[in-house]
Order: C-alpha cells, then structure tokens, then sequence
C-alpha cells in the first residue's frame, strides 16, 4: 500500500472516533507524515485528547500523557535521576517524553519553565539531562492541547515555544446532528475499540515519501513572497521566520501525498497556510488572546488574495 493509500485508510479509521471533523483529521495525519508537531487550541471538552490519542492508536505508537499544571516541574516531564542505596548508585529513569507520540495536555497551564522542557526534545529529538544527551524514539511528536488565554489559570505560550508547532488547529463544536448522533451512539469510550491499522515502520515511510516530493522554484518563491507580506503588513508587528517557511513547505509536501503527486502545487501551499503560519505572526491589534487565531486567519487569506500564485 502506497502512501497515499494509507493515509486515507487512516482518515476513515480516525474518523470512527473524531466524529464529524474531516478537515481537521486530515490536516493533524498531514502534520505527521511531515515530522510536525501539532498544538490543538479550543475550549475544553471537544475532542482535543480523543484526536491526540487516535492518532497514536491508528499507528501502533507508545503513547505518553503529561497534564500540564501549575505546579509541574521539568523534571515530571523529562525524567529524573535515581538513588540506589542497595548498589549505592544512581539510575535515571525516564519520564513520559520518551513515548513516539506524547499528549502534553493544557501546556499553557504550567509556567514557562516548565514549557521549555519540551524545547530541545521537539528541535531535536532528544533530551540533555545532568550532561548526558538521551535520544528520544524515532518517530517522535508532540501534540499538545491548549486552552483559550481567556479561560482561568493559563499563561500564553513565548513565541519561541509556538514556533515549534508545525501547525496549530482547533476543532470547534460540533454540528448539532452529528453531536445528537454521538449522544444516542456512543457505548463506553470509542478509543478503546480503534484497532492500529499501521505501524511506526509504515508513519516514517510516509514521511519518507513526504520528503522525496519536490518543489519548484516557482513554488518556492510563491512560498517566499507570502511570508515576505506578513514581514511588511501593517498590521502585523512580527512577521513569519525563515523556519516558519519552510515547515510551510514541509506540510506542503506532506499535502501532495493526498492526491499522490510527485510535486507541490501552489493549491497544496494555500491548504496548509493557515494551520501552518497564523501562530507565528505578532499582532499589532490587541486582541491577542482569545481571539488571535481568528484574526489571523483572516490576515492570511488577505494576503492569498494579493500574492499572485503562480500558474
């Protein structure tokens, strides 16, 4: 089975548990075939942690759960070392970063220095305790939930924090039939029946296959010229890093796999703009908080009408 095969395979599979979400399903098995991290931003109780899981589930991965609170410390996170006193040593033992797909559930509810725990372990893939570099298992990703600035109790992720996500996405309520449907249907928890239907060996062939789709330059400079816009729009106090260009590009390969093209097109740029640009742009308007995401959504299709694309 092909790349493209298994990925709608996926989509089906996952969407027996995330229910009436197509568009947000399959840009989260998007960001995975593109080595991406993925921060999942709404208001509680709508199917935040169901998508995190399911996602691990429908690969076969170890799957690790850390909630964020105030009073967590980096150490719950990453691991800790171990007195022995029968063999009068120290062993480390691992926390639940080291899991192929790891919920980090509420990250905007503990303190920054705990947040930055996760920094080097999303960059790089590994993790530097008491001066021994530990890898983490490949495939590896970081899906966290985040609650709206305006909820009690949160702290706003730094940016250099909100950089490491390779897409950010919300999934909203759900249309009013389809939440009836789950009301009269649903019979314990539905992840409990969702059987993996791949592998992790099968995940990083898929990002294999995202890798090898290549990108012209005309594609290239489509890409350059809608970030150079956030850089110069008056709106916006900090446009889009280099970095932030070329994660768009990473999802766009991933993107083309739907359609098993060989390319990206500029539609495939366009259908990952938002999820993959709108958390990396400095508002001047003041409503950063609750409602950022939305106005930056409409920024960014604002600039997709005024940067040409090419043909």
């Amino acid at each position: 089975m092909n790349a493209t095969d298994l990925l709608k395979k996926l989509h089906a599979h996952l969407g027996q548990v995330v229910l009436g979400k197509p568009e947000q399903t399959k840009l989260a098995l998007t960001c995975l075939a593109a080595r991406g991290h993925l921060l999942l931003e709404d208001v509680p109780g709508v199917g935040k942690t169901t998508l995190a899981e399911g996602l691990a589930r429908c690969f076969a991965l170890s799957f690790g759960r850390v909630q964020f609170t105030a009073d967590l410390l980096p150490s719950d996170i990453l691991g800790s070392q171990i007195f022995l006193p029968q063999q009068g040593t120290f062993e480390f033992r691992p926390g639940p970063i080291f899991h192929h797909l790891v919920l980090a559930d509420e990250l905007n509810r503990a303190p920054p220095r705990t947040q930055s725990a996760l920094l080097e372990a999303m960059a790089q893939g590994q993790v530097s305790l008491d001066g021994v570099t530990r890898k983490l298992p490949a495939p590896f990703t970081v899906v966290a939930t985040q609650n709206p600035l305006d909820l009690a109790g949160t702290y706003p992720l730094p940016d250099s924090q909100l950089d490491r996500f390779l897409m950010r996405l919300s999934l909203g309520h759900l249309d009013p039939a389809i939440e009836a449907e789950l009301i009269i249907s649903r019979r314990g928890d539905p992840l409990h029946a969702l059987a993996a239907v791949a592998t992790a060996e099968e995940l990083m062939a898929i990002q294999a296959a995202a890798d090898r789709v290549e990108v012209s330059r005309d594609v290239a400079d489509y890409a350059v010229r809608l970030a150079q816009e956030t850089r110069s729009h008056a709106e916006i106090e900090r446009g889009v890093s280099t970095r932030a260009v070329l994660a768009l590009i990473s999802a766009a390969r991933a993107w083309a796999l739907w359609e098993d093209r060989a390319f990206v097109s500029p539609g495939d740029v366009r259908a990952v703009l938002k999820p993959s640009l709108s958390h990396r742009l400095v508002l001047k308007s003041s409503m950063q908080g609750a409602f950022s995401r939305e106005e930056a959504g409409h920024l960014i299709d604002e600039l997709t009408r005024r940067v040409p694309a090419p043909r």
